[in-house]
């Protein structure tokens, strides 16, 4: 264990240490401003000290990051509209959905590709080139278009969501569709089995690794879209939210705590995921 945790530890404080000396670099140049207009006399320990102090920093050090989430989770009312537990809830609710919707939307797809030579003809290509048209330029359409046909509120931001987290589902699972060797498909023709039969007991099983390896990738997609969908919209509920209002006022510290905030849900959806995948994999037999 001790071999695990030693690098992790080295490579966190040398991230750490580097952050710390990048605050230091960014924030000097508006500090000795400051100096210049009081005409203050100053030394390096001072010039150090300040820098990592500043109210609004070009890069806020982590101890600043670290206040600040602890003022806005741990010394706030999650009901308080200044509470990152709150925000982090609201963005937490739009991924979720999203990601459901994602989840059975390229499940099907997959399953209609993988059953269908036309449909795999005619969707495949759009469902790739849907991926390459930047996230940033689509979120405003969509939201405008929902709300020209009345649909507001989490629906066109989950839809935002949607649209990045189906396609890792897609491809996956038609990937574990495809994946059983002819010869275990030859051994369920030989005892006369369904297609439907075929798909439930062989190409379905096959494929819940590979689902559960594109819904990692899903959830984390689906968090982005979600983050992103709130940024158009003017919301001021979500981690979205906070990013844009720290960015209109010039709180860095706001912002880089919203980031970590997302960093830290996102790390804790995957792992979730991941664990959900051990205990299925387990219970069918698969357990790797």
């Amino acid at each position: 264990m001790s071999g695990k945790v030693g690098p992790v530890l080295v490579i966190v404080l040398a991230i750490i240490a580097i952050w710390y000396f990048s605050a230091v670099l960014l924030n000097t140049q508006f500090q000795e401003d400051i100096y210049k207009r009081g005409n203050i006399e100053w030394s390096t320990g001072q010039l150090i000290s300040d820098t990592l102090s500043q109210e609004r920093p070009v890069l806020p050090a982590p101890h600043q990051v670290i206040i600040e989430l602890y003022n806005t989770t741990v010394l706030k009312k999650i009901t308080s509209k200044r509470s990152l537990v709150y925000h982090s809830w609201v963005t937490l609710s739009t991924t979720l959905l999203g990601f459901g919707i994602g989840t059975v939307l390229g499940i099907l797809l997959a399953v209609g590709i993988v059953h269908n030579n036309s449909l795999e003809k005619s969707l495949m290509p759009w469902i790739i080139s849907s991926q390459t048209i930047p996230i940033l330029a689509i979120a405003p359409m969509i939201i405008v278009v929902l709300n020209a046909i009345g649909i507001q509120g989490i629906l066109p931001k989950a839809f935002i969501a949607t649209y990045l987290s189906f396609f890792p589902i897609t491809v996956g699972i038609v990937k574990g569709l495809r994946s059983p060797e002819v010869i275990h498909l030859d051994l369920m023709r030989t005892y006369n089995a369904s297609n439907w039969d075929m798909f439930w007991k062989l190409r379905w099983p096959s494929s819940v690794p590979y689902l559960f390896t594109g819904m990692k990738v899903a959830i984390a997609t689906s968090l982005v879209g979600a983050i992103v969908g709130e940024l158009p919209t003017g919301a001021v509920e979500g981690l979205g939210a906070r990013l844009l209002a720290g960015s209109y006022y010039g709180q860095t510290v706001q912002i880089w705590s919203a980031l970590i905030a997302a960093a830290l849900l996102a790390a804790a959806l995957v792992s979730i995921v991941g664990l959900t995948n051990k205990i299925v994999l387990k219970r069918m037999g698969m357990a790797q």
